[in-house]
């Protein structure tokens, strides 16, 4: 079985942008991929970023909203106090951004070794979640 990864919003935004079309190609084959094997792992922080950032590029709310609930089909990991509390010591420990931190923390929170984001460093590792850049090839 194919391990766990968590996308972070940007992968999600890169599904829908036209303006990118390798990096549209990359992030739909890993969430076709990982959405039909059940290991693509989101968060509460994740869909609520990628409504707003998804309206900011020009897609409607309407269809927005859609693709939320599509993404929200999958394993959502639930940000709660002590997640938040966990990112600040995080973010303190290692000068993240806080939203950041807070998306390693959901990652781990989640059962993720692995975190597909474009905005941390590829191939960083933060307390047993190693950062893979999707594009890096794009």
């Amino acid at each position: 079985m194919a391990e766990r990864r968590f996308f972070d919003t940007n992968v999600l935004v890169y599904a829908h942008d036209a303006s990118e079309p390798e990096k549209r190609k990359a992030a739909r084959k890993l969430l076709s991929t990982h959405l039909a094997s059940q290991t693509a792992v989101l968060s509460t922080q994740v869909l609520q970023e990628y409504f707003v950032a998804a309206t900011r590029v020009g897609l409607s709310a309407e269809l927005a909203q859609r693709h939320v609930a599509t993404y929200a089909r999958a394993n959502v990991v639930q940000v709660t106090t002590e997640l938040i509390l966990s990112a600040i010591d995080l973010h303190r420990l290692h000068h993240l951004s806080f939203w950041d931190a807070l998306i390693v923390r959901s990652a781990r929170a989640g059962g993720c070794g692995v975190l597909l984001s474009e905005d941390l460093q590829h191939g960083q590792s933060y307390d047993g979640v190693r950062i893979e850049n999707p594009f890096v090839s794009a």
